[in-house]
C-alpha cells in the first residue's frame, strides 16, 4: 500500500508538471500563433504529457520503485512503450471528450488523467517497467 500512495504522489506531481505546461502553452501558442484553438489543446496537451512522462519516470525510478540497480535504459525502452500508449490514449480520448461532448479540454484532461494513472499507468510500471 506504501508504494501504491507513493506512486499516486509521484503521479500528482507529473500530472502537475504535465497541467502547468500545458496551460502554459495554451496561453503561449493562442498568442503567438494563429492556431485555432482545439489544435493548440491537443499541441499543447501532447507536449505536457511528454513533461509529465519524464518527470514521472524519474520519480518512480529513484524513488517509488527505488529501482536504481537495474539498467535505466532497460528500463526507458519499456517505459517509452507504456508511455506511448499513455500518451496516445491521452490525446485520443481528450479529442472524443472535446471533439464529441463539446467538454471544456481542461475538465476533460483532468477525467482522462486519473482515469489512466489509476487503471493503466501503475498496473503496467508496477508489472512490466520496474519489476
Amino acid at each position: 500500500m506504501v508504494r501504491f500512495t507513493k506512486a499516486q504522489i509521484a503521479s500528482i506531481l507529473a500530472t502537475g508538471i504535465d497541467f502547468l505546461v500545458t496551460l502554459l502553452l495554451v496561453k503561449s501558442l493562442d498568442n503567438l500563433f494563429a492556431m485555432p484553438k482545439s489544435d493548440t489543446w491537443y499541441l499543447s496537451s501532447a507536449l505536457g504529457n511528454i513533461s509529465g512522462g519524464i518527470s514521472n519516470f524519474l520519480i518512480n525510478r529513484f524513488w517509488v520503485f527505488q529501482a536504481r540497480e537495474a539498467k535505466w535504459h532497460h528500463q526507458a525502452g519499456r517505459y517509452i512503450l507504456v508511455w506511448v500508449g499513455n500518451l496516445v490514449l491521452n490525446v485520443s480520448v481528450l479529442f472524443v471528450l472535446t471533439h464529441y461532448t463539446g467538454m471544456n479540454y481542461l475538465l476533460a484532461k483532468i477525467v482522462v488523467s486519473v482515469g489512466i494513472a489509476i487503471f493503466y499507468n501503475y498496473v503496467l510500471q508496477k508489472r512490466f517497467v520496474f519489476k
